[in-house]
């Protein structure tokens, strides 16, 4: 079993459309988890980086939300055009991409 470097949780929970809380689903985070995982073939980072869809992670109205283990990383807002800077940045240079953490 690989020892992963990172762990990454992209919400893909789906609420009916109007739904007061929103969702993470609803603002594209399906294909944000397809994106992450093409960058981490794309960058042979498979042995360092596992991608993984997940339920609701709570933050609702900052989503689309990722959060990144084992550091416990939280990103909201994300979009396909953040995917290759969070995968640049944090998995391979190891550095938060500060303007989208959630605090």
């Amino acid at each position: 079993m690989p020892n992963w470097k990172h762990h990454v949780f992209v919400c893909t929970n789906q609420r009916p459309p109007g739904h007061p809380k929103g969702s993470c689903g609803e603002k594209g985070s399906p294909e944000l988890v397809a994106a992450f995982k093409a960058q981490v073939e794309a960058r042979a980072l498979w042995e360092t980086v596992k991608v993984t869809s997940s339920g609701c992670l709570g933050p609702c109205a900052r989503g689309s939300t990722v959060v990144v283990y084992p550091e416990g990383c939280w990103y909201g807002g994300v979009t396909l055009a953040d995917v290759p800077e969070i995968v640049e940045r944090h998995f391979v240079a190891g550095e938060r991409v500060e303007r989208l953490v959630i605090p």
